[in-house]
């Protein structure tokens, strides 16, 4: 009698013990993914800031007149020198826009709010990546002394703010509900040539 119920004992524990092993990896790789998401969404944020800061801080280069030509919360079109000086000095002077496109757009994601940014310089076609998680843009448009302008010959920095989030949202391991996970970025640049 005392072995079967050492035998009903152990198998007692070591099934508790394989069920908290099972939880343990469970809650381990929900972890990893979670840390894996966020990092993609910082990264994907700082890839968005560094190629809109090195168009905007062009604003204006080697043009004459307004260089801004429209200034809404989500669209912006401006003239810059964005190429390397030939032999004078000067590159070609560009017209590059940026604007958005919405959710229909957007291939290959699970998140229903993301949106594209898309960037178009002169007449070329539209270039619009993939949507890198951005669910909402926006632009702010400041005077000297920081007061918000809509007077276009005006501006002088412009303020944009990002919200990212995963392309494709996880389940919350405990409450089984897609997380509101978001990375919010804000930079303000001062165009030199305004």
């Amino acid at each position: 009698m005392s072995v079967l119920l050492d035998i009903f004992g152990s198998t007692f524990i070591g099934g508790m013990l394989l069920l908290l092993i099972i939880k343990l990896n469970i809650f381990t790789s929900q972890a990893s993914f979670s840390s894996d998401n966020e990092l993609k969404m910082q990264q994907n944020a700082k890839t968005l800031a560094e190629i809109m800061n090195y168009d905007f801080r062009k604003i204006g280069y080697n043009f004459d007149g307004t260089a801004i030509t429209v200034a809404d919360k989500d669209r912006i079109e401006f003239w810059a020198d964005l190429d390397a000086p030939d032999s004078t000095g000067h590159g070609t002077i560009d017209y590059v826009r940026y604007y958005l496109l919405d959710s229909t757009h957007v291939t290959g994601t699970s998140n229903e709010s993301d949106i594209i940014l898309v960037r178009r310089v002169n007449n070329e076609p539209e270039v619009s990546g993939p949507s890198l998680g951005l669910v909402k843009l926006e632009f702010s448009y400041l005077d000297s002394v920081n007061n918000p302008t809509a007077d276009l010959t005006k501006i002088r920095y412009i303020k944009t703010e990002m919200w990212i989030e995963p392309s494709d949202p996880a389940n919350n391991f405990v409450t089984g509900s897609k997380d509101p996970v978001f990375t919010y970025w804000e930079f303000t640049i001062n165009p030199r040539n305004l």
